[in-house]
């Protein structure tokens, strides 16, 4: 019989759909999707042949009982979804299942709380945004304290242009804001995967941000880890992390290493597919195994090749409008380069610039023997196709 996965998500993502439910479906696993959002998942590009269940997904307590419902053993309760590692490390835990630890989850996703927890280590200043005092190490960076997508996310200068950012997102949205120390730096991410005894190093990208006041991710580069990366290390180490996916981002600067924030789960904006084809590995099945209890696959073998360049580009909309010429998916061979690119946006679609990570239109992914190979290879991509909003 089957092994059944209860896999717990909220808003339709290209991760569950084309990553891991294809993942489930190549490991032999009975999937049951637990959404607050079904019909997302019953038509449209994000329909799903298996059983969907309506649930509340960010209260643990209802996926017990929906995986309750379903009878049987269940082989595991696993999410890819930021707000929801929480409910779905508890839910795991009520049936005995390999999960995250739920405490350790909470403190990824609330800022506020991460902050608390890592100041022996890494002091770094943070209040609540309404609470800054007179005091404050400006230039500070507020934000919504479970924020994703760099959504409402500002780097200010004094207490006025604070007021006034916090005015304006709170016109937007009502949950609570943090403002905290800004760290200067170069800006890199630090992907790892553990089993809850080993946490591994699966690599690092180097990430290229737009001109403040905004934060929108606009470049993701494949570097070698920095030297400073055990910093990191030890600061996840403190916060708990070591089982499943994470996607950390920190900064380096003058030898010091410090965390920006840790998503608690596989990297997104389609640099999750960049990773698992670089690394040449079924990462999607790996990251499901840890979840029924496997251990890490072992280490590749001497004399295996290093992985290559790659690149990760988002397109991004420069005006609001209606996209009316784009491509689809594509994958192709640019001389020794690989690229691929996955649309996030359709034709038709209305375009309102936010000017976050929700404005890509679609990600190039390129994967070559170097720099300079991908760069060009990159460049002749985007020259061959239109992206237009009128």
């Amino acid at each position: 019989m089957a092994a059944s996965v209860h896999l717990v998500a909220g808003k339709a993502t290209d991760s569950v759909t084309y990553g891991f439910l294809p993942a489930a479906a190549r490991l032999g696993l009975d999937v049951t999707l637990l959404t607050d959002r079904p019909a997302a998942y019953r038509s449209g590009p994000h329909a799903f042949g298996g059983p969907v269940v309506g649930c509340d997904v960010s209260d643990f307590r209802d996926i017990v009982a929906r995986v309750a419902d379903a009878g049987g053993e269940p082989a595991a309760v696993f999410s890819n979804s930021d707000f929801l590692q929480a409910p779905a490390a508890l839910a795991a835990a009520y049936f005995g299942l390999p999960a995250k630890d739920w405490r350790a989850a909470a403190r990824a996703k609330n800022k506020a709380l991460m902050r608390r927890h890592l100041a022996a280590l890494d002091p770094v200043f943070s209040a609540d945004a309404r609470r800054v005092p007179a005091d404050a190490p400006y230039p500070l960076v507020v934000k919504p304290r479970e924020g994703v997508a760099s959504e409402d996310v500002f780097l200010v200068h004094d207490a006025a242009e604070l007021n006034a950012r916090i005015k304006e997102i709170s016109a937007r949205r009502g949950d609570p804001l943090v403002a905290e120390e800004y760290l200067p730096g170069s800006l890199h991410t630090l992907e790892t995967l553990g089993d809850g005894r080993e946490l591994r190093v699966l690599g690092s990208f180097r990430t290229t941000l737009s001109p403040p006041p905004f934060f929108v991710e606009e470049r993701l580069e494949w570097t070698e880890p920095p030297p400073e990366t055990p910093q990191i290390l030890r600061q996840l180490e403190a916060l708990g992390i070591g089982f499943g996916a994470c996607h950390t981002e920190f900064v380096v600067h003058e030898g010091r290493a410090r965390i920006i924030e840790v998503n608690y789960r596989l990297i997104g904006d389609h640099c999750d597919f960049l990773l698992a084809d670089l690394l040449g590995v079924p990462l999607f099945e790996q990251i499901l195994r840890v979840h029924l209890g496997e251990p890490l696959p072992g280490p590749p073998a001497p004399g295996v090749p290093r992985p290559r360049h790659a690149v990760a580009e988002p397109v991004i909309a420069d005006r609001s409008g209606t996209l009316t010429a784009a491509p689809g998916p594509l994958r192709l061979d640019d001389g020794p380069v690989r690229l691929s690119y996955r649309p996030q946006r359709a034709v038709g679609d209305t375009i309102a610039v936010t000017r976050t990570n929700r404005d890509y239109l679609g990600t190039v992914r390129a994967i070559g023997p170097g720099p300079d190979e991908v760069d060009a290879a990159l460049a002749r991509f985007r020259a061959a196709h239109d992206w237009t909003i009128t």
